[in-house]
């Protein structure tokens, strides 16, 4: 078989992924775009609108800056919390014991279920004011907590839905403590080095990579957060978990100003690549590896 017909194989074994990915992904990407220079609201074809949604966005509409701020005070809470519970889960399950593995599986299940809209509503059954939560606390003859009614405590308890599935994280800081060369802690043993001082200065730093990594995926995830502020709180009380996912759901899909909704999508890939660009670039600084490489 000559090169030349290899190569057509090799296109033909990776085109249903090339069609998917042209068809689903780099298609709606660019149309996207055009779509937000438009007034385009599904019901009549877009007319082209130069900046004005742009301008709006950033003049006229208070909403976007409400979510913005929310969106950020989410990000700063839900990441730094999640990777250091997925953290904290993956060196208690590095140790060495029977079973070991049914515990890691255990621990891996809520990634898989903690996006659902049924996990969802059962988190929000829980904190609600008659939920599980607060009856626990009458156990203990502490007055109940209106979770999800205070503005002051809404966006914290949606907040504990991600940090709740922290398995993904957890596998990936797992395996990075599995290449952790034994020899190290031997000697770091040897000169009588205690646990916490070995964590911070062996553990830590060559996980750093592995940090930045999760710390790049979690972030990206947390600014598209929707799910849970739609069916928990609804983006209430008083608009305190109104994410920008919601307010870009309800632009599109209720207000439908598709054009609008286009533009504010924008705007968020710019600021998700716009904090990416940052970490990638700051990480030479705290970033290490074994091979004593800066990542550069």
């Amino acid at each position: 078989m000559d090169r030349i017909s290899k190569k057509y194989i090799g296109l033909v074994y990776i085109s249903p992924w090339l069609i998917g990915f042209l068809v689903l992904t780099l298609y709606p990407f660019f149309t996207s775009l055009y779509y937000s220079f438009t007034d385009y609201n599904m019901l009549k074809a877009p007319n082209f609108v130069g900046l004005t949604n742009y301008i709006d966005i950033f003049t006229n509409d208070r909403d976007f800056y409400q979510s913005l701020w929310v969106t950020f005070c989410y990000v700063m809470m839900a990441v730094p919390a999640k990777l250091a519970f997925a953290l904290l889960v993956a060196v208690i399950l590095n140790i060495q014991m029977k079973g070991i593995g049914i515990f890691r599986t255990v621990y891996y299940l809520p990634s898989i279920l903690g996006g659902s809209i049924a996990v969802s509503v059962l988190w929000k059954f829980l904190f609600m004011r008659e939920g599980l939560v607060n009856k626990m606390l009458s156990y203990a003859s502490l007055p109940p907590i209106d979770w999800l009614g205070d503005p002051k405590l809404a966006l914290f308890t949606i907040t504990l839905l991600p940090v709740w599935e922290f398995g993904s994280s957890m596998v990936l800081f797992l395996a990075g403590l599995k290449q952790i060369p034994k020899e190290l802690y031997e000697a770091a043993k040897v000169d009588g080095s205690s646990r916490i001082r070995t964590f911070f200065s062996i553990t830590l730093p060559l996980l750093t990579p592995i940090i930045l990594f999760n710390l790049i995926m979690q972030t990206i995830g947390a600014f598209q957060q929707f799910t849970a502020a739609f069916v928990i709180t609804g983006g209430g009380p008083v608009k305190s978990t109104y994410l920008y996912g919601l307010m870009l759901y309800d632009n599109a899909f209720l207000y439908f100003k598709m054009g609008y909704a286009s533009a504010l999508s924008w705007i968020l890939f710019v600021i998700i690549m716009t904090f990416t660009f940052i970490l990638l670039k700051t990480s030479n600084r705290w970033t290490h590896y074994e091979d004593g490489g800066d990542g550069k």
